[in-house]
């Protein structure tokens, strides 16, 4: 090669020296040295002698594919008890996962860690695949847009909002599903059954769509974005995300046209802005006076099918399960439902009185969500420097936490693995050992609203059957969520007339 020129791909081009000077060296000089600052900072960071213990594992991947392999195995709780014992550290140890260095925090003083220092030491953080899906909205907003924004969503779903508005219609809905796809039926594959009068109820309460087909459309996207909220962020064909990605496009485009739509209705008057979530939204302004765009709207609308119609579908579903193979609970779940029937008129819906007689079948759904938690855990994002249990966790680390490590602590549940609903009696569960909802100002904003659609639907469920399962040995996994890997096929005996 000539003195004056440069080699790149076996081909030979002439530059002058000066403009190696001027172009190639301070190019190379810059890379090593943004090498050098990189390799300087994570060797710093990991030499800090009084980080938790633990194990990064795998360069990039981390320990993320034995976190997803634990729940698929339908032991999500065991990717952490395993590392507890193993680094002989019950507060917190340390593990890298979807890329993110990460402390696992343990047991009632690290839940009480994340739920009462939100947007102090912590605050929310999703994985780049649920970034991505669930946009920008109350999941990815912190500070004081967060909190304007969870007062404007946390009318709709507030006991008040409950016990005025909707309860009628969540009985209404309830009667015609069961109606509809129980009635008459020998075998019914529960899970599926069920996720579809989830999100109908859903689509009814938030945006007052009642179409069939439509909203069976909406729910097969939804269930597709479901399956890559949590998952490897790969956007290429054959990979969940990919799927997950198109699905959510989808989805979104469908949102808008309903949007649209309402906002025409609200103009000339042919909606009310107090007939579901969407009128609600584009009708009201937060404290400050602003309104949500509609990009926020859809998102936030989005957030609270993924919340509250999955976890309410799992939680129902395993319910089910334990009325299926546990009699005893069954009849005392009858018992208190029918007292409340036969102090019914004839067609009468169910008020927010009777709800609040339900405290034996509420029991029973506790002590389900406690051996089998709706979600598998979140995550938080260090503001600061946080010293916990000795060590410490450094500034822009991500913080993990899962009921599972103190839902199934024999210590705080004894005799854990016993089905037990009198453990919900008197004072209850030790505070922050029972947190099915998560805690503090992140706490499961339709808590409420869950609590009603479960029980409405127990209690039109079992006064018409009883129930068998004809696969009493199914497997659960975390697929994010508890699923019946069979869907829960049970033969149902209605009661003689």
């Amino acid at each position: 090669m000539a003195a004056n020129a440069i080699d790149i791909f076996g081909v030979s081009f002439p530059v002058s020296t000066s403009l190696i000077s001027m172009i190639l060296y301070p190019f190379v000089t810059a890379v090593l040295l943004l090498v050098l600052a990189y390799y300087c900072f994570i060797i710093r960071r990991r030499r800090r002698s009084n980080l938790p213990p633990g194990s990064f594992g795998w360069p990039i991947l981390g320990e993320t594919l034995e976190f997803l392999r634990r729940g698929w195995d339908g032991e999500p709780g065991r990717f952490v008890k395993e590392r507890m014992e193993k680094h002989q550290s019950p507060a917190v140890f340390k593990t890298s996962l979807t890329g993110e260095p990460v402390a696992v925090v343990c047991g009632p003083a690290g839940n009480k860690l994340l739920f009462g220092n939100e947007n102090k030491l912590v605050q929310v953080w999703w994985p780049a695949s649920a970034k991505k899906l669930l946009g920008n909205g109350l999941s990815n907003t912190v500070g004081e847009e967060a909190k304007q924004m969870r007062k404007t969503l946390s009318y709709f779903v507030s006991p008040d909002a409950l016990m005025r508005l909707y309860i009628k219609t969540v009985d209404q809905v309830t009667q015609h599903h069961i109606n509809t796809h129980w009635q008459g039926k020998e075998e019914v594959k529960t899970f599926p059954i069920i996720k579809l009068y989830t999100f109908e109820l859903a689509c009814r309460l938030f945006m007052s769509l009642e179409d069939p087909q439509h909203i069976a459309k909406l729910a097969a996207l939804f269930n597709v974005f479901l399956k890559g909220v949590i998952s490897i962020p790969l956007n290429f064909p054959g990979t969940r995300f990919y799927r997950a990605v198109r699905a959510t496009t989808a989805v979104r485009k469908e949102l808008l046209i309903i949007l649209e739509q309402r906002r025409v209705a609200l103009e000339q008057k042919t909606a009310s802005p107090t007939q579901d979530l969407l009128s609600h939204l584009l009708a009201s302004p937060d404290e400050n006076g602003k309104f949500m765009s509609e990009l926020e709207i859809i998102n936030n609308i989005l957030l609270l099918l993924f919340a509250g119609h999955d976890t309410s579908s799992v939680a129902i579903t395993l319910v089910m399960r334990i009325l299926g193979v546990l009699p005893e609970v069954y009849e005392k779940v009858l018992r208190e439902q029918s007292e409340i029937a036969t102090s019914k008129e004839a067609g009468e819906f169910l008020q927010w009185e009777d709800i609040q007689k339900m405290k034996y079948s509420w029991n029973v759904v506790c002590e389900v969500m406690r051996l089998w938690p709706p979600i598998m855990g979140t995550f938080r994002e260090a503001l600061v420097d946080i010293n916990y249990a000795g060590y410490d966790i450094p500034k822009g680390w991500k913080l993990y936490w899962t009921p599972a490590t103190t839902h199934t602590d024999p210590s705080l549940f004894p005799n854990t693995m016993s089905f037990d609903p009198s453990r919900f009696e008197g004072a209850g569960p030790t505070p922050f050992s029972y947190v099915p909802f998560g805690g503090g100002p992140r706490m499961c904003l339709g808590k409420e609203y869950a609590r009603v659609e479960i029980l409405v639907f127990l209690y039109n469920v079992v006064k018409k059957f009883r129930w068998n399962l004809l696969a009493p040995d199914e497997k659960i996994i975390y697929d994010p969520m508890p699923t019946p890997v069979e869907g829960l096929p049970i033969r149902l005996r209605p009661h003689s007339p």
